[in-house]
């Protein structure tokens, strides 16, 4: 893949599956930073790129035993949805790749949604906060980029970038409805984050994030800046064909 720095982040462009196998690579190095550790916290996330790349990772038995046993899986924000439903960023990621690894139950974390936007953040906080450790975010974390530049469930004018919370994870009202997520304090406390941006769709978001002026309320991708020296952005031809033009 062809690597060039930016400031807010690596960058990596290639084809799908040199994304696909990069990220996997990623995930096993940031897991070998601490070998001893008995846990490992990796955060997934939603869109139709993540469920292509579960179905990958099944089929090409891409995830050594070694991390799938010691990884607690979550998602880096959630929609106010059943599992069951296939809007669901957890229940997409357990039906697309947990189930098929055969990961137990107690290390699969998903968001309370039963529960009221707020009350379910907060409780998401408190129950994660023994895996995590005070204050820290996810020893790894996914997010995707969307073709209006958000992140997570930071869509343009979100509240959490205009005045960030302190808390790591929120409930947010967004144009799509209530969401829970990490926030940029989360961010900010993730060992690393991985965010894919696959399709010539994703061109101008890409493009705008990287390239554009520094407007984070209104380009929400570019909050990763004050975190940069620990985000990896994993593009195929399609997405960076935009920011690759001279």
């Amino acid at each position: 893949m062809k690597e060039l720095s930016s400031s807010y982040g690596r960058v990596f462009i290639g084809s799908r599956d040199d994304c696909f196998a990069t990220a996997v690579f990623l995930a096993g190095a940031q897991r070998g930073r601490n070998p001893t550790a008995k846990v490992f916290t990796w955060a997934l996330t939603g869109g139709e790129s993540p469920k292509d790349w579960y179905r990958w990772c099944v089929q090409s038995d891409a995830l050594s035993p070694g991390l799938v046993a010691s990884t607690h899986w979550f998602s880096s924000d959630e929609r106010m949805v059943p599992l069951a439903g296939a809007d669901s960023n957890f229940g997409n990621a357990d039906r697309g790749l947990l189930v098929p690894l055969g990961i137990p139950a107690e290390r699969k974390h998903p968001w309370p949604v039963e529960l009221p936007p707020a009350e379910a953040a907060a409780e998401f906080a408190r129950r994660t906060e023994p895996l995590l450790g005070r204050g820290k975010g996810f020893d790894l974390c996914f997010l995707g980029l969307g073709d209006n530049t958000h992140t997570a469930s930071f869509f343009p004018g979100s509240p959490l970038l205009a005045e960030p919370p302190a808390e790591l994870f929120a409930a947010v009202d967004t144009p799509k409805g209530w969401r829970l997520t990490i926030t940029p304090a989360g961010l900010a406390g993730c060992g690393l984050i991985v965010v894919m941006v696959l399709g010539a769709a994703k061109a101008e978001a890409f493009h705008r994030v990287l390239s554009g002026p520094y407007d984070p309320i209104n380009v929400p991708g570019q909050v990763l800046r004050s975190c940069s020296r620990n985000v990896v952005w994993l593009a195929d031809e399609g997405a960076a064909a935009r920011y690759l033009q001279p």
